[in-house]
Formats: structure tokens, C-alpha cells, sequence
């Protein structure tokens, strides 16, 4: 018997039979679909862990202000020294393998453009900070020296902020209002979309960092040269691991740390961070693939039971093709092939059922989710795998019955 008139004789034994036929495909397509949106949510989360490591610029260090403990008690914020500037530039001459250091001084503001206004983050900047955070220009230019030396009420604009302030407009050349001073707009930036906490990483201006400290946030009396934290650059292929024990040493050195008490600062290894959370994610994502698999365990076997009962309920079906002419080998190739494409359209309604689910994923919980073409092949192989091993034994069993018994069968 030709493939062509298998896959037919196999479309017609299923359809006589539709919704047996239906419910033991269920366990395959549910296993199917279940292991593709397992995998494609992890693709996913290393996909958006590439483009956040993307976005920093890759071999990044934050180094960020803590509280000291002396003698097992936290002393009051007003006691601890906080990094600053001077820090900045130490660790920039002493440190091996730095690329850039970057000070960054926080604060908030509310922007106002006509009748538009906004509260976002400023982060007062120098010019270190492009390149060891990864910035880009959409439009505009960046600080000039002479304007971070003299504190020039100049802004660049996240996406979020200029969207928000200008919709459709120019911003280049405007000049806006923050808080009560008003500052031109010499730069707008190319998105960089959310952080891994899900934070808008759009959603901010840049000042020059003295502009920031002058105009926002205040001179303190105590620290006038203080930061709110560092982000350092290495060089590409430099020691992470020596690069943080070098920043640490070179700070306690600078800061003149006691050997007795702890460090009042941090430093984060962001890439670090961020592999250990994908990683993370991705374990947890295998195990849930795991779990769905066995769906597809328990569809096979439903698959061999439901081929058991075809072979019994067709025994004369069968001794009649056997008297006229059909060979064991017919009648194994004709049930291997009930059982592969009961397991491939399974397979098929489960891609279907995948991709559906990845697009609502995406579009109403804002997780990213990749479906690969190899996935897809590899679950319609596996599918049809699944027919083929648990099909084999119904199939064996019905090309073994011999013709005179099959059609004295009741």
C-alpha cells in the first residue's frame, strides 16, 4: 500500500472516531504547547539578560554608598563618609584595566514644557559617563567641558521624558523648566527600554553633574564634592574578579577606612548580577520544561492504549485486507501511521496553541518569549517520535494475527 493511501485510510479511521481521536491528542498538544512556551519564556529572559548587558556596555561595576558599622554598631548617616569625586578620580590613575569611571549624582525634578509637565529622575553626569553607561545620542551633542565646568543649565532628555513632553515635536533647541530654573534641551537619547526590575530606563534628563549638585540637590557644607555613586568600566577581557579587589583595596586606601571597620561603600559586578539572574531564571524554566514533558509521557501512553483498542475493534477489518492480499508489513506501516499522525497533529495544535500563548504573554504581561524554528522542529520530530514508539506495539500486535482467526473474530 502506497504512503499517500496509509495517510488516508489513517484521516479516515480518526475521523469515524473524532472526539476519541481529539482527547488522545489532548495530552500531546498540551505537552507540546507547554514545552514550547517553557523554552521560548527562557530564550526570552536571555534575550532581554543580552540586551540589558548590551545596554550597560558590558564589564560594568557599581559602586555605591553604605553604612559603616564600628564596633558592631551602624553609625548615623550624617557620620559616614560618602563617595565623592576625588574617589572618581583615584580609582581612574590607580586601578589596572579601568576604562572609564563615571560619577553620578542623583536627584529628581519636575520638568514643565508649556502646558506639559513631568517628574523624573536627573542624574547629574560628567562626560565619563557616555561611555562607561553606554549612552547614545538620537539627536544633539553632549556636554561641552567649558558647561561641566560651569554648571550650565543644559539638558538631554530620555526617551520616556521626551515623548512625554514633546509627543510628536522637536525637543532639540527647547528649553525647559526643572523645578524653579529653566534649561535648554541639547540632547535627546535612543531608548534603552527596562531594567530587569522593570524600572524605564527612559524615564530620566542629564544635567551636568554640578548643575545637578548647584541647582536640585544643594551644596553640602560637609561633603561638597559627594556622589551618589561610581560606575566603572573595564576594559574588555580584563579580570572581573581581581578588578573588584583592586576598587576595594583602592577605596579603603582613599577613603582611609579603618581595618576594623567595614566598607562604606559596595561594589556591584552588574554583568554578574545579571548572568546569575538569567541563570536563575533559566533553571527554573528547564524545570518547568521537565514537568510539561511528562504531558507528553502521559499523551504516548494514552496514544498506545487508544491503538490497543483500534486493533481490537478492527480485528475483521484486518483478517479482510490480510485474505486480500495485504502483508504483515501493510498492516504494521497502516498503524504506525494512525499513531504518527494522531501524535504530528497533535503536534501541530500544539505550536498553534504555543505561539497564541506566546503573543498574549508578550502583549498583556510584558515578558519577553522567543520561539525558535529548531524548537518547533524538534517538538514535531519528538511528536512524531512519541507515535512511532508507542505505536509500534499496537501496530506489532496487529500485523501478527493471522487472517483466519482475524475474520472468525467477533
Amino acid at each position: 500500500m502506497q504512503l499517500f493511501q496509509l495517510f488516508s485510510v489513517a484521516f479516515t479511521a480518526l475521523r469515524l472516531n473524532l472526539l476519541r481521536s481529539f482527547l488522545t491528542m489532548l495530552g500531546v498538544i498540551i505537552g507540546v504547547a507547554a514545552v514550547i512556551i517553557m523554552v521560548a519564556l527562557g530564550a526570552g529572559a536571555q534575550q532581554e539578560i543580552d540586551r540589558q548587558l548590551d545596554s550597560l556596555g558590558g564589564n560594568i561595576f557599581i559602586v555605591s554608598n553604605s553604612r559603616r558599622n564600628a564596633s558592631g554598631a551602624a553609625k548615623k548617616a550624617g557620620s559616614v563618609q560618602r563617595l565623592d569625586l576625588d574617589d572618581a578620580a583615584y580609582l581612574q590613575a590607580q586601578v589596572p584595566g579601568i576604562d572609564r569611571v563615571a560619577p553620578i549624582l542623583r536627584s529628581e525634578g519636575q520638568v514643565i514644557y508649556g502646558n506639559v509637565n513631568w517628574r523624573t529622575r536627573v542624574d547629574g553626569i560628567d562626560s565619563g559617563a557616555f561611555i562607561a553607561r553606554n549612552l547614545q545620542l538620537d539627536e544633539g551633542r553632549v556636554f561641552s567641558a567649558q558647561e561641566l565646568r560651569s554648571a550650565t543649565k543644559v539638558v538631554i532628555l530620555g526617551e520616556t521624558v521626551r515623548a512625554e513632553l514633546f509627543g510628536e515635536g522637536r525637543a532639540l533647541g527647547q528649553v525647559v523648566r526643572i523645578n524653579n530654573f529653566n534649561a535648554k534641551v541639547i540632547g535627546t537619547l535612543l531608548p534603552k527600554g527596562q531594567s530587569q526590575y522593570g524600572d524605564d530606563l527612559d524615564d530620566v534628563m542629564f544635567m551636568p553633574l554640578e548643575a545637578v549638585r548647584k541647582r536640585i540637590q544643594g551644596v553640602s557644607k560637609s561633603q561638597p564634592k559627594s556622589v551618589s555613586w561610581l560606575v566603572v568600566k573595564m576594559l574588555d577581557g580584563y579580570d572581573m574578579t581581581f578588578a573588584e579587589d583592586d576598587i576595594k583595596e583602592a577605596l579603603r586606601v582613599n577613603m582611609k577606612v579603618p581595618a576594623d571597620q567595614t566598607d562604606t561603600f559596595r561594589v556591584r559586578n552588574m554583568s554578574q548580577i545579571l548572568t546569575a539572574g538569567a541563570e536563575t531564571e533559566q533553571v527554573f524554566n528547564r524545570l518547568l520544561a521537565s514537568v510539561a514533558s511528562v504531558s507528553l509521557l502521559v499523551g504516548g501512553i494514552g496514544i498506545m492504549n487508544i491503538m490497543l483498542v483500534s486493533v481490537t475493534e478492527r480485528t475483521r477489518e484486518i483478517g479482510l485486507r490480510m485474505a486480500l492480499g495485504a502483508t504483515p508489513v501493510d498492516i504494521l506501516r497502516q498503524f504506525l501511521i494512525e499513531a504518527i499522525t494522531l501524535c504530528g497533529l497533535g503536534g501541530a495544535m500544539g505550536i498553534s496553541i504555543a505561539m497564541l500563548a506566546t503573543t498574549m504573554i508578550e502583549t498583556y504581561l510584558g515578558n519577553a518569549a522567543v520561539i525558535e524554528l529548531r524548537i518547533v522542529v524538534i517538538s514535531v520530530l519528538f511528536s512524531a517520535s512519541i507515535g512511532i514508539f508507542f505505536g509500534y506495539y499496537p501496530a506489532r500486535r496487529a500485523s501478527k494475527l493471522q487472517p483466519i482467526d482475524a475474520l472468525r473474530r467477533e
